[in-house]
């Protein structure tokens, strides 16, 4: 079984280029470091250096895993650094991308948690659309995003994160929809006045990616893009929406919202945390990113984010292929 001391042992046996002087920068004797190294070759089943009167060279395989290993040992010197700190010290500035649904369930409570878990970090919440999140993170503007297109912002790293059910919206009195529904098909919802988001923006997109799956014909009554207005438009009875439930809470209270699911469809749309590779975020953005996780799963844990769960890495069953290329943001 391979273990980190070997790996630190032959990355500094690669750097120094003898076993002599690794000996002497390890503080390791070197029979002993020569045993291990023996060992880690034994357990690889390759020869990793090779051995002349003037040091040590890595053959192919040992260049390979000098460079993985390397990997390896910074990642736990941070695990380990962050472990150590004091978070309640940390200080800095950590900004985070949030789209207009999201940013109504989740912008208060981040910045209510950060301010009590990390009081000397400030989180600059920068709200907008996801293809102009996905443009700041490619330029490096944000230190975290949650998005919801695979691979939207380049060599970040993202992880799922929560998975969003979409559904029917209106005012509780409205009389589009009878009062005795609990649901509604994709064709009857396809029959309201929808008022929707432009086709530029990825929640269109995504929603209209099911109706087509379902052969469904769809036209929006009216397209807007300002979540506030499109809300307002709904509050003044102009039509209903599609949107996840986050989307009630942007304007009147909760109780005035009429909430419908699909009932023959399987309409989800994946949250995925964007960050920097470990490697490169800093320490004040990585205690956000895992807080954000432990908020993110209280919030659900506890109803207070409803009509969500907290998907594992598996795809979603039963969603239509063209979900997957449809960025929802």
């Amino acid at each position: 079984m391979i273990d980190i001391r070997q790996l630190r042992y032959f990355a500094q046996i690669v750097e120094s280029g003898s076993l002599a002087r690794a000996s002497r920068q390890l503080s390791v004797v070197q029979p002993a470091l020569s045993q291990q190294i023996a060992k880690l070759e034994e357990d690889i089943g390759r020869p990793l250096l090779v051995r002349s009167s003037r040091g040590v060279t890595p053959t192919q395989n040992g260049t390979a895993l000098y460079h993985h290993a390397k990997f390896v040992l910074r990642q736990l010197d941070q695990a380990v650094a962050v472990a150590r700190q004091d978070r309640a010290a940390l200080t800095g500035c950590v900004s985070v991308g949030l789209a207009p649904t999201t940013n109504c369930q989740l912008g208060l409570p981040l910045l209510q948690h950060m301010r009590q878990r990390l009081p000397g970090v400030m989180v600059n919440v920068i709200e907008g659309m996801s293809i102009h999140l996905e443009q700041m993170a490619h330029a490096g503007e944000l230190d975290l995003a949650i998005l919801f297109r695979r691979k939207a912002a380049g060599e970040l790293d993202f992880e799922p994160l929560l998975e969003e059910e979409l559904f029917v919206i209106l005012p509780a009195d409205s009389p589009l929809v009878p009062p005795g529904a609990a649901s509604l098909t994709l064709a009857q919802a396809a029959r309201l006045p929808l008022i929707m988001p432009s086709t530029d923006h990825g929640l269109r997109r995504r929603i209209m990616a099911e109706f087509d799956h379902a052969n469904v014909p769809f036209d929006a009554a009216a397209e807007v893009d300002s979540l506030p207005l499109l809300m307002r438009c709904l509050a003044d009875g102009m039509g209903a929406t599609i949107k996840p439930m986050a989307a009630i809470h942007s304007w009147r209270e909760p109780e005035y919202w009429r909430v419908l699911p699909i009932a023959d469809a399987r309409m989800h749309r994946l949250n995925l945390l964007y960050s920097l590779p470990d490697e490169k975020l800093s320490p004040c953005a990585a205690a956000v990113r895992d807080e954000l996780r432990l908020l993110v799963r209280e919030l659900v844990a506890s109803g207070r984010w409803d009509g969500v769960r907290v998907p594992g890495h598996e795809p979603c069953p039963g969603e239509p292929a063209q979900a997957e290329a449809a960025d929802a943001g």
